[in-house]
């Protein structure tokens, strides 16, 4: 999964990127992306690693680029944007609201609603450019009876942007979202808006045009998190007993970066299941839904193919429990078939013969 940063320029956006990615200092601006990957913070996996005290412990991973800010009216720049915008998988949309005077300006003010439509309207447009050049091509072709059905939802799709509604905001059916995977259109892609806030507005959860913002996104069925760059940046440099000391006092139960990543990993429809051992303990990756055999193949293809039986193991109850022992002695160890949807969280050995 790549997960782009988005942003008008001067809103933090190389900040988050970093914090993210846990290395400050990586994101050198400019007209080019910057690409690295994160690790999905879970509280699980430290349990679990703890218990087990593998030789290594691997968390789940996104690919993080930060997509230089969109300048509206600058050509270069915004092909850039565009470009790297198509590439991502979902969109993590910075929107400035501390005030920085060592930091300018991007505009006459800070109007967090206005850089919301911008860049959603610059997204939009571009959808309807290739969406009204597909078109033409279609009509021009001489065999346009053939893809009829494809003409049919283009220019429903057309209407819509034409109404200013992104596609994502439209009831399209499995076959219609499936057809236009090929088209990478902007405007469906999963969307998060990141409030960066100054220390003061993150501790008092107010700041200016709250109210219209949040509205803002209710209607639009954006989902939102607010977090302050620069309380990240001091909480990124404690130990783990300083940083539930300095989160306390400020009154934080979660850090911003945790949220960004837990929520966009939900939006996504993502969800994680464990392997566990001395050797390492490991999340990996899977959307909900999948099926036990689907997801052994995440680890490797023969342990799908060869699926047998897929040992199962509730997070909950071993955390409760503390031991596969104790697990197994309560008649809490599962084995399931190639059928089962596995549940996030869930520890699973595949057993496999190829």
């Amino acid at each position: 999964m790549q997960l782009g940063i988005i942003g008008m320029p001067m809103v933090g956006k190389s900040s988050i990127f970093e914090l993210l990615t846990e290395n400050t200092g990586r994101s050198h601006g400019g007209n080019k992306a910057n690409v690295a990957m994160a690790r999905i913070p879970d509280t699980r996996i430290d349990y679990l690693s703890g218990v087990f005290k593998p030789k290594k412990t691997t968390y789940a991973q996104m690919e993080v680029v930060d997509i230089p800010g969109l300048v509206p009216g600058a050509d270069r720049a915004a092909a850039v944007f565009l470009d790297s915008v198509r590439k991502a998988d979902a969109l993590l949309m910075v929107v400035r609201l501390f005030n920085d005077d060592t930091i300018p300006i991007y505009g006459d003010n800070i109007d967090p609603v206005s850089d919301i439509e911008t860049i959603n309207y610059e997204l939009l447009l571009a959808d309807l450019d290739l969406i009204e050049k597909r078109i033409e091509r279609i009509n021009a072709n001489k065999k346009k009876a053939l893809m009829a059905d494809e003409l049919s939802l283009l220019e429903r799709l057309q209407s819509a942007l034409e109404d200013e509604q992104p596609l994502s905001s439209l009831d399209l059916s499995d076959k219609d979202q499936e057809f236009l995977t090929a088209y990478q259109f902007l405007t469906l892609k999963p969307l998060l808006v990141c409030l960066n806030l100054s220390d003061d507005q993150l501790a008092s959860h107010d700041f200016g045009g709250r109210d219209e913002v949040y509205t803002y996104c209710t209607e639009h069925n954006l989902p939102v998190v607010e977090v302050s760059a620069s309380i990240e940046r001091d909480i990124m440099e404690l130990n783990e007993e300083e940083k539930d000391i300095f989160m306390e006092e400020l009154g934080i139960d979660e850090a911003g970066i945790v949220k960004i990543s837990r929520t966009m990993y939900d939006h996504l429809g993502l969800m994680s299941f464990f392997t566990v051992g001395e050797d390492e303990v490991k999340a990996w990756t899977i959307e909900k839904g999948t099926a036990a055999r689907k997801a052994a193949g995440k680890i490797h293809s023969d342990i799908e193919r060869g699926f047998i039986r897929a040992e199962v193991v509730n997070y909950d109850e071993f955390k409760e429990l503390g031991s596969m022992t104790a697990i197994k002695e309560k008649g809490l160890f599962r084995l399931e078939g190639k059928e089962y949807i596995v549940k996030d969280g869930e520890i699973v050995h595949f057993r496999f013969n190829v």
